[in-house]
């Protein structure tokens, strides 16, 4: 009787809890709506693809924190529901990648693919250190190898730049654009986003493109993969369907660890914004509390 007694009070306590916490996710939705009302009405937050939202300058200072909030739910529960930790992409990373897919939708950069690519150069080229993620599916079309500039390091990419002949990676937000085929057979051409992090990307011919020297092969006998002249070189025979997944206006992120990167895609409020206008409203999945 006393063990029986002992599952009963735990389920009352359990259901409590539960309670206590729908309740308060029921009183913040009754905060939160005449915060976030002036985004979801207004005519400017209409959804379109890739249609530019802008906040309300007025509004965005009280929903900072509260998007921070909201933001770091969804993406948290994004990255558990797509297994992420298992490919060892980190949180913190997809996070900012995130971050910065939505507030590129926000500015009408991006397609609405859905595709988002993440390259940590915190991670030594021997790892796999490159991700394709389907984001309205909520799949990883992709987990592989990518190469760093030789100008950045050997095996570990540890100095960055967007000038000319530096033949250094460049960190930031990109968008991806058109497919041409040169010296390295099909690539892809990219810009990039963040002025003074990579903007001459493509004045430098900074591209996505296959090399033998991004091979597993090519780790596996030397140690570490070659280097290219800043390109985000990828396994060749792997290229084109990487390249087949990411062309066409979708976004790429390239993480350095770097304390002193900034970027204006890395606002939260613009990431809600963004996520407002797609215009696949389940592609985040959705928060403990309802607005």
């Amino acid at each position: 009787m006393y063990q029986w007694e002992r599952i009963v009070r735990t389920n009352v306590r359990k259901k409590s809890i539960k309670e206590r916490w729908r309740n308060r996710g029921k009183r913040m939705g009754k905060r939160l709506l005449p915060l976030f009302a002036p985004l979801i009405l207004s005519p400017s937050a209409s959804i379109g693809a890739g249609k530019y939202v802008s906040v309300n300058h007025k509004v965005k200072p009280n929903v900072t924190a509260l998007s921070v909030m909201r933001f770091e739910q969804v993406s948290f529960d994004l990255y558990t529901q797509m297994n992420l930790s298992e490919s060892d992409l980190n949180y913190d990373v997809f996070n900012n990648a995130l971050m910065g897919y939505y507030g590129m939708y926000n500015e009408g950069r991006l397609s609405d693919k859905g595709i988002l690519t993440i390259v940590d150069f915190t991670k030594p080229s021997s790892e796999k250190r490159l991700w394709v993620l389907d984001l309205n599916n909520r799949q990883v079309l992709s987990n592989t190898y990518v190469a760093h500039g030789r100008g950045s390091g050997e095996v570990m990419a540890q100095t960055f730049s967007n000038e000319h002949k530096s033949f250094m990676s460049s960190v930031g937000f990109y968008v991806t654009d058109e497919v041409y085929y040169g010296k390295h057979g099909k690539s892809l051409r990219l810009d990039g986003l963040d002025e003074a992090y990579n903007s001459n990307a493509r004045d430098r011919a900074v591209v996505m493109h296959g090399a033998e020297y991004a091979t597993e092969d090519f780790m596996n006998k030397y140690g570490r993969l070659g280097r290219s002249l800043g390109c985000p070189a990828v396994p060749l025979g792997e290229h084109e369907s990487i390249i087949d997944a990411v062309k066409g206006k979708t976004a790429l992120y390239i993480h350095s660890g770097d304390q002193t990167y900034t970027s204006h895609y890395l606002d939260n409020a613009n990431a809600v914004a963004g996520y407002m206008a797609s215009t696949q409203p389940t592609q985040l999945p959705p928060a403990e509390f309802s607005i």
